[in-house]
């Protein structure tokens, strides 16, 4: 799984108008390898440089979406993703 952010913009003046500046969210904790059983449930977690910031999950070039199989999580800068009923296919 890859994360995409939006990032949160800061803020500059110049002739009367705001010009915002892009930050990139980072990674404060990258993605860690996790075992466990087939059939069992694995918890992927990171932990981003800025709160609530937008992630996208993805597995190759597969956009993962919340459902059955996969729950997403996110409070403050951490994010989680949870794969349930997992089979050989979600190493």
């Amino acid at each position: 799984p890859s994360t995409s952010f939006f990032p949160s913009p800061s803020c500059s003046r110049s002739k009367s108008h705001f010009y915002f500046i892009a930050l990139p969210a980072l990674f404060k904790q990258e993605l860690q390898n996790t075992e466990a059983e087939e059939g069992g449930t694995a918890t992927l977690r990171c932990e981003l440089t800025k709160p609530k910031a937008p992630v996208e999950w993805r597995k190759g070039d597969v956009t993962l979406y919340p459902g059955l199989k996969y729950e997403m999580k996110q409070q403050g800068c951490a994010a989680e993703l949870v794969i349930y009923d997992l089979e050989l296919d979600d190493s």
